[in-house]
């Protein structure tokens, strides 16, 4: 008893100390529990991938190949750790052939693309700007269309993984995150996403699979790292500051757009089976005494461009990704023209919110949906496009939007989810027709 007043007394005594090292023993378990779930986490995903690993392979069929483009960088140069970690163990126990491929410096992996032999998986492995280098390094090589029937698979290690939202259920917990992500890629499940072709005038396309950004939104938002002193309220002053430099900010250019264009119906994934000798050599022996009659095909009418004169605080073109349609019978881009005047306090506030959900479309902004548009800049416009968070210098540019251009590996849940959502708000508006019908 006696022991215990006097530890009573030492820290009535030393309050200051005591709590202090309470407060880190508190921390530190807290910590090391953090720690131990990672690892539970880690086994689990490895028991599960170590099930695909296990199961046998035919004698005729090869051991599949995975080429993984890695952004070491990422992440503020997390990115290899993260992968190697939660990751790389995945992979190998699934048994799959893999292939890493680092890149040291922005741009290299376009250049890597064009070396690329022939894989039967591509993983990216880090953040938008990396994804938005390993498609554009893709879709440039003279055999795209053989290479945009490779599935994609998509681990999100950088500080911005918008495309993640899509293809995954989204977790707070990165080791989670990242092994759900890996896991999907093993079960194989597929989805057809869109994807933007930038032309300028000059310089070879880009392709994006968000989209692409220009205004003052997203000037602000790329300073506000300056501003880091400021902690939470770095975003606020990096509008504020902006603000005050010039007013109001506007951006002249010129819009040519085609409306949207209809999905085609999907190709068949097995081909019918060939017919028999004798019925194909009756279908010649008909087609010889019976020729078609040669059909007049009409002339196809160009559809007009719909012109505009604008001058936006911000443009944004985007992809559907973000709100994704399996079921939609048109394909489209939409097209964000913003209102041209705001106050500076809407500015701030719509701002902050955009640094959060970069492809926000504010209310009283005009919305275009369109296959096909030409940005037309008047001459010696400064400033910089944000394409896919990656930064390029603004120009004149024709967006061509490319519909269910490559097959990304997706959770199989989510898929269910984006069919059972589309399915139903469909049967919902046909209901609504019914009765005025």
């Amino acid at each position: 008893m006696s022991r215990v007043v006097r530890v009573y007394r030492t820290l009535r005594n030393n309050w200051k100390k005591s709590t202090v090292g309470f407060s880190l023993l508190i921390y530190g378990g807290h910590w090391l529990y953090g720690k131990y779930c990672d690892n539970l986490l880690r086994r689990a995903a490895c028991e599960e991938a170590q099930v695909f690993g296990s199961q046998q392979i035919p004698p005729n069929v090869h051991v599949q190949k995975a080429t993984v483009f890695l952004n070491p960088a990422a992440c503020k140069g997390k990115a290899r750790n993260l992968f190697e970690k939660n990751a790389a163990p995945i992979l190998h126990l699934a048994g799959l052939d893999v292939t890493i491929v680092k890149t040291d410096y922005e741009g290299q992996a376009k250049k890597l693309l064009e070396l690329l032999e022939m894989t039967d998986l591509i993983i990216v492995a880090g953040g938008d700007g990396t994804l938005q280098e390993v498609v554009t390094g893709l879709l440039r090589r003279a055999d795209q269309a053989v290479f945009s029937r490779i599935p994609i698979g998509f681990i999100p290690l950088g500080a911005t993984s918008t495309l993640s939202h899509t293809l995954y259920p989204q977790n707070d917990n990165k080791v989670k995150q990242i092994g759900d992500a890996t896991l999907a890629i093993l079960r194989g499940e597929t989805v057809a996403l869109d994807v933007l072709e930038i032309k300028g005038e000059s310089n070879p396309p880009v392709y994006a699979m968000t989209g692409l950004r220009w205004g003052s939104y997203r000037d602000a938002a790329d300073k506000a790292s300056k501003y880091w002193y400021l902690g939470p309220l770095k975003t606020k002053a990096a509008h504020l500051f902006s603000t005050l430099r010039e007013w109001p900010q506007k951006h002249p250019a010129s819009l040519k757009y085609l409306g949207p264009t209809e999905r085609p119906p999907e190709e068949p994934e097995v081909r019918p089976q060939r017919p028999s000798l004798y019925r194909r050599i009756c279908r010649r022996l008909s087609l010889y005494w019976n020729p078609p009659k040669e059909e007049v095909v009409p002339e196809i009418v160009p559809e007009p461009w719909e012109e505009a004169q604008l001058s936006p605080i911000e443009l944004s073109i985007t992809t559907q990704n973000q709100k994704l349609d399996l079921l939609r019978t048109e394909d489209s881009m939409m097209i964000c023209i913003e209102p041209e005047t705001i106050s500076k306090a809407d500015f701030i506030t719509v701002g902050s919110q955009r640094m959060a959900k970069h492809h926000l479309c504010p209310e009283g902004s005009q919305v275009l949906q369109a296959s096909q548009c030409i940005l037309q800049l008047p001459e010696g416009t400064e400033g910089f496009f944000s394409i896919d968070a990656e930064e390029y210098d603004a120009m004149s540019v024709e967006v061509q939007l490319l519909p269910r251009k490559l097959h990304f590996l997706c959770d199989p849940k989510i898929k269910q989810e984006y069919l059972q959502r589309n399915q139903t708000s469909s049967e919902g508006e046909l209901s609504q027709v019914a009765p005025q019908i």
